[in-house]
């Protein structure tokens, strides 16, 4: 009895693997994104090429918006089964990995261009890694350049000492950093920033000017520094169990999909980061000017001091050393002194 139900088993395994692959994988993917935002447009976008180019073989469910919770909860729920996929910003991505915490320095980066070269050095690098923890990277995403938002202006790192800023809940070696430098960091979920600013909660906060005004944040925090700090990078991750349900032919479809979601906000983004700023100005904003002043180098050297207390520690120095020799290259190439946009 046993051999035979061993060889039905065995005969009606495959025919059970085609009836799985004909009924189609639905992917649940996670974003902060907001609806209706460019990104969750392009992250639609990607889905209905997915449909398409599969024949409805792979589909895409998106969950915009912070629906399924911060980036913790969203990793919480891909590693029990509860989703599949998700976009994340470096704050997630470091939840993996560490490497992503280079992203985290700030003005490493000068500008957008540079940014997407060293990139383009360093993704098979990081996409190992993501590997290696279970799961397989799609692409990435931009979000804009980070610049200081307050309610009052600050221009001075005297003034930013005072201010109560917003940092995202769980980077718990980022708030410590901060403490013990004498600032006043507030660890809020990105979905309570408003509400934040409006109780008094938090007076100030990192964000892209793009991200500012979908959300309106520049309402109760009308001041923003002109200096750039570091670009809100993101990417997209799937979980490798689910990934290996599908067909490597159908895999190189979601791989030209997601390029082309890439591809897509490498081209918009920084433009509508321009446009954003000038939105909110004719609404209010206020540009606090420094750039090219003595009070610009004090911000440089606060991130310099940044950059040599934690790289080290939090960027794994393989990672690290190939970011820095990609930014020489760049730079020799373009004969840039690394400061501005």
């Amino acid at each position: 009895m046993r051999r035979l139900l061993l060889t039905m088993t065995c005969a009606l395994f495959p025919l059970l693997l085609a009836q799985d692959a004909a009924a189609g994988i639905t992917v649940k993917l996670a974003t902060l994104a907001p609806n209706g935002s460019i990104w969750d447009e392009a992250v639609e976008e990607m889905g209905a090429a997915w449909q398409e180019e599969t024949d409805g073989r792979v589909q895409l469910k998106v969950y915009a918006g912070g629906v399924a919770g911060e980036e913790s909860d969203v990793l919480r729920k891909i590693r029990i089964g509860q989703l599949h996929a998700a976009v994340l910003t470096t704050g997630g991505l470091t939840e993996i990995d560490d490497a992503f915490q280079l992203f985290n320095i700030p003005m490493f980066f000068a500008s957008f261009d540079e940014l997407f070269f060293i990139l383009d050095r360093l993704t098979p690098l990081l996409s190992k890694r993501l590997e290696a923890k279970g799961y397989v990277f799609l692409g990435w995403g931009h979000a804009g350049w980070i610049h200081l938002f307050s309610k009052e202006p600050i221009s001075t790192i005297t003034d930013f000492k005072k201010a109560k800023f917003f940092v995202s809940a769980g980077d718990n070696r980022l708030v410590g950093w901060w403490k013990q430098e004498g600032y006043r960091p507030v660890a809020l979920a990105t979905t309570d920033v408003l509400t934040g600013l409006q109780t008094g909660m938090i007076d100030s906060l990192p964000s892209p000017p793009l991200a500012a005004l979908m959300l309106q944040w520049f309402r109760n925090a009308p001041y923003m520094l002109d200096l750039g700090f570091a670009p809100l990078v993101g990417g997209t991750v799937v979980r490798k169990k689910i990934w290996d349900r599908i067909s490597a032919e159908d895999r190189e479809h979601l791989l030209v999909a997601a390029k082309h979601l890439e591809e897509r906000l490498e081209a918009e983004v920084p433009e509508q980061d321009r446009k954003a700023i000038s939105a909110m100005e004719k609404r209010g904003l206020t540009v606090v000017k420094v750039d090219g002043t003595p009070q610009a180098d004090s911000w440089r050297s606060l991130a310099a001091s940044f950059a040599e207390d934690v790289r080290s520690d939090w960027v794994p120095a393989d990672i690290l050393e190939e970011a820095i020799k990609a930014r020489s290259a760049f730079r020799k190439a373009h004969e840039t002194d690394g400061e501005g946009r």
